[in-house]
C-alpha cells in the first residue's frame, strides 16, 4: 500500500482530480473560483509585466509565463491553490542569463530546468523542502530580496545607465555613478505608486492594492506626458515586429504563439550556435532554476495547507511545475513556479480548486488581447515600486530580525553568511553553502550532547562494581563527530585499571565512524591488558556490530544484555 501510494504521488493532476473529481465540483464552487481567478488575474498582470522586465526581457514573455504555465501546472500539479507565473525569486538568475544569452537561452535554460523538476518530482524529491533549514531560506530570499531592490533603483530614479555588470557590488557602482542622471518626473511617479501601496490595505478593501497604485501611475505619469515631462514607459522603451510585419510599441494584442526556443536571436540578434559547449554554460543557471523553483512551490504549498487545512502532494507538484517549464518557452514564456503571495491571494479570494488558477491565466489573456494598447503606458518607475515592495514582502524582514534576536548564534551566523552569499554571488552557492555550514554546526551541537557519565560509586546498582573495575555510561549518538573524543577521555582514565564496563543504553545511533573508532579503542584496552564489557546495546548499534561481524573475545570483549549482568562477568 506505501508503494502504491508513493506511485500516485507522481501522477499528473493529482489536485485537479481531487478538487474537481474526487469530490462534488457545484455551480457555486465554480463561481468562487471565477471570483478569485479574476482577483488574482488582476494582481498578475501588472506583475508578470514587472518581473519579466526586471528579468531583462520584453514585458509579454511575463504574461506569455503567466498563461502557459498558469494552465499547465494548475492542471497538472499537485497543489490545488497554487498560482503559478512569473516570481521576483527568479530575477537574479534569469537577468544575468537573458544578458549573455539573449531570450533564446533563457527560454533554453527554462525547458532545461523543467525537466530537472520533472527528475526531481519521479525521484520522489518533493520532501526535500523539509532538509533546508529555517536559516538557510530566511537567508538566500533576504539576500535575492536586496538583489532585486537594487535593480529596481534604475527604473524607479529614471537612471541612465548603459551597461548593468554582473557581479553585485558593480552594479551597485553604475547606479552610483548614474545618480546625476535621475529624472524626476519618473521619481515622482515612483514615489507616489510606492505610497499606494504603502496605504492601500489600510481601507480594508477588497480590492487588491496592485491594481489602483498602477492605475495611479498611469494617470500621473500621462498627466506629466501632456505638460510636457517625458517619463519612461513600457511603450516607450519595448517594441514589437509582428508576423505580418506590423510593428508597434509596447505590448503586442495578440495570444501567445507557438516557437521554437532555439530558433530565436541571442543578445545580439544573431541566432545563438546551440552545441554542447553552450548547454554546458547553461546547465548550473538551469540546475538554479530548477533548484529556486522547487523550494519556492514547495514552500507555497507548505503556506497554503496550513491555511486551508488540506495536503498538496509534493512529488506531483514538482512534476507539474516540470511540465509547465518544459511547455513555456514552446510559447515564449519564462520560468515559472508557485507564487506565494499571489497563491495566498487566491485562498483569500475565496478558491476551491485549480480552476481558478485556470481563470486567472483566461484574465491575463484577456488583459492581452484587449488592452495592449492601453498598457503601454505603464510607467517603469511604477512597475519598479511594485517590484520594491514585492522584495521587502519575500524578504520576510521581520522573521528574520525575529531569528536574529532569539535564535541560537549558530543560525543567525548561517543566516548571515547565506544572505552575503546570495547578494555576492548567487543563490546556488548560497544553498549549498548554507546547508553544509548548518549541518556541520548541528553535528557540531549534537555530538556536545555525547557525554560520559561516572557510575562506579554509584550505589543503586543490584551488584556492586568489582574492585579495579570501572563503570561508565554513555549518553547520546555515537557517531563520527562524538566518538573520538569520548573514547579519548575514557583511555585516559582507564590507567591502573583491569575492567571497563561500558552502559550503552542510552546509545541510541553507532555509525560507521563511531564503530571504527570502538574498535580502535578495544584494541587499544587489549594492549594494556583491560577487559572491555559492553552492557544494554540498543537495536541499531547492536545490528551495525553484527554487520561488522564484531564478535566477543574471552577476557578482551564482551557483551551482556544487563547491567547486572556486565557487573558480575563470568561469575
Amino acid at each position: 500500500m506505501h508503494n502504491q501510494a508513493q506511485l500516485q504521488s507522481v501522477r499528473l493532476g493529482v489536485a485537479l482530480r481531487q478538487a474537481c473529481f474526487n469530490e462534488p465540483y457545484s455551480l457555486t464552487r465554480l463561481g468562487r473560483d471565477v471570483v478569485a481567478g479574476i482577483t488574482v488575474g488582476i494582481i498578475a498582470i501588472p506583475l508578470a509585466m514587472a518581473l519579466a522586465i526586471a528579468s531583462g526581457v520584453p514585458p509579454q514573455h511575463g504574461l506569455y509565463t503567466a498563461i502557459v504555465a498558469g494552465v499547465v501546472i494548475a492542471l497538472t500539479g499537485g497543489s490545488r491553490f497554487s498560482i503559478s507565473g512569473p516570481t521576483a525569486a527568479f530575477v537574479v538568475i534569469l537577468y544575468p542569463v537573458a544578458q549573455q544569452f539573449g531570450l533564446s537561452g533563457l527560454l533554453m535554460a527554462t525547458l532545461i530546468s523543467g525537466i530537472f523538476l520533472v527528475l526531481m518530482g519521479v525521484a520522489r524529491l518533493g520532501r526535500l523542502i523539509e532538509y533546508i533549514p529555517n536559516s538557510v531560506t530566511l537567508g538566500f530570499t533576504g539576500g535575492i530580496a536586496i538583489v532585486i531592490a537594487t535593480l529596481q533603483i534604475k527604473d524607479f530614479f529614471g537612471l541612465s545607465v548603459a551597461d548593468m555588470p554582473e557581479t553585485y557590488l558593480g552594479k551597485v557602482e553604475a547606479l552610483a555613478h548614474a545618480l546625476p542622471t535621475w529624472q524626476w518626473g519618473d521619481t515622482l511617479v515612483g514615489v507616489v505608486t510606492l505610497l499606494v501601496l504603502l496605504l492601500w490595505p489600510r481601507l480594508k478593501l477588497p480590492v487588491p492594492g496592485h491594481l489602483p497604485a498602477v492605475l495611479v501611475g498611469v494617470g500621473l505619469g500621462y498627466g506629466l506626458h501632456l505638460a510636457g515631462v517625458d517619463v519612461a514607459t513600457i511603450g516607450s522603451k519595448f517594441h514589437y515586429t509582428l508576423a505580418n510585419g506590423a510593428q508597434g510599441s509596447g505590448i503586442p494584442p495578440i495570444a501567445p504563439e507557438l516557437i521554437l526556443p532555439w530558433s530565436l536571436p541571442g543578445p545580439d540578434g544573431q541566432p545563438v550556435v546551440w552545441n554542447l559547449a553552450t548547454l554546458e554554460r547553461l546547465l548550473p543557471a538551469a540546475f538554479s532554476m530548477a533548484m529556486l523553483g522547487a523550494i519556492e512551490s514547495l514552500l507555497c504549498a507548505v503556506v497554503l495547507d496550513g491555511m486551508t487545512g488540506r495536503k498538496h502532494s509534493s512529488n506531483a507538484e514538482l512534476v507539474g511545475q516540470g511540465i509547465g517549464n518544459i511547455m513555456a518557452p514552446f510559447f515564449g514564456g519564462i520560468t515559472a513556479t508557485a507564487a506565494i503571495a499571489r497563491s495566498a491571494a487566491n485562498v483569500r479570494a475565496g478558491a476551491t480548486s485549480p480552476i481558478s488558477g485556470v481563470i486567472h491565466a483566461l484574465v491575463v489573456l484577456a488583459a492581452i488581447l484587449v488592452l495592449a494598447p492601453w498598457l503601454s503606458w505603464l510607467p517603469l518607475s511604477a512597475m519598479a515600486a511594485l517590484l520594491l515592495l514585492v522584495a521587502w514582502n519575500m524578504s520576510e524582514a521581520h522573521k528574520a530580525f525575529d531569528l536574529i534576536r532569539r535564535a541560537p548564534r549558530s543560525d543567525v551566523l548561517v543566516l548571515l553568511v547565506c544572505l552575503s552569499l546570495t547578494v555576492i554571488f548567487d543563490m546556488v552557492i548560497a544553498i549549498t553553502f548554507g546547508v553544509i555550514l548548518a549541518s556541520l554546526l548541528f553535528m557540531r551541537e549534537v555530538a556536545k550532547m555525547t557525554r560520559l557519565h561516572n557510575l562506579t560509586d554509584d550505589r543503586r546498582h543490584a551488584h556492586a562494581v568489582p574492585e579495579g573495575a570501572l563503570l561508565y555510561k554513555i549518553n547520546g549518538p555515537l557517531f563520527f563527530a562524538a566518538a573520538e573524543r569520548v573514547f579519548g577521555e575514557l583511555m585516559s582514565l582507564i590507567e591502573g585499571h583491569q575492567v571497563l564496563v561500558l552502559q550503552m543504553e542510552a546509545v541510541t545511533v553507532l555509525d560507521a565512524g563511531g564503530l571504527s573508532a570502538f574498535l580502535q579503542f578495544e584494541k587499544q584496552l587489549a594492549k594494556q591488558g583491560v577487559e572491555l564489557r559492553v552492557a544494554e546495546l540498543q537495536f541499531q548499534p547492536l545490528k551495525t556490530m553484527a554487520r561488522a561481524k564484531v564478535h566477543p573475545v574471552p577476557g578482551k570483549l564482551s557483551f551482556y544484555p544487563t547491567l547486572e549482568e556486565a557487573l558480575l562477568g563470568g561469575e
